[in-house]
């Protein structure tokens, strides 16, 4: 299996994202991954909503962060978003946040395949089309594709 697709989505810290020393708010981190992630999937030909309108929804189940460095009000980020797992029943998802090329910080998320009720659901049986799709996003050539 070759390396999974890599997404590049930029984003700017916003003021209301800065604390009291002027350094991005750890809680935007998550608020960045979900920018990341949606862009991906968006870049994929699959936008979020589609899939929800569809039926298939992504609960997310765990979240972790490594901060390597800091961000302050208006520097311009680039947020590196790649699936690194899936299975029949999950996907996980794994982040890098960089500014001016380097990482300040790494991230993951795992979210669970669920249908209308959030109940989980095997995607290769619920929706064996899409349950490819991801398949392909974790195996394909580790370029990055697009930048927002």
């Amino acid at each position: 299996m070759g390396e999974p697709i890599i997404h590049a989505t930029g984003v700017t810290v916003r003021y209301q994202e800065t604390d009291q020393m002027g350094v991005a708010h750890h809680s935007v981190y998550p608020v960045w991954f979900e920018a990341g992630r949606t862009a991906y999937i968006r870049a994929q030909g699959m936008p979020y909503g589609k899939l929800e309108a569809d039926g298939l929804f992504l609960p997310m189940i765990e979240m972790s962060c490594k901060f390597k460095g800091f961000a302050r009000y208006e520097d311009t980020l680039q947020i590196y978003t790649r699936v690194s797992d899936v299975t029949k029943t999950r996907i996980d998802f794994h982040y890098e946040v960089r500014k001016d090329g380097a990482a300040i910080a790494a991230g993951a998320t795992m979210h669970v395949f669920a249908n209308r009720q959030l109940r989980p659901v095997n995607l290769s049986k619920y929706m064996p089309e899409i349950y490819r799709l991801f398949m392909r996003f974790a195996g394909k050539d580790g370029q990055i594709i697009g930048s927002d």
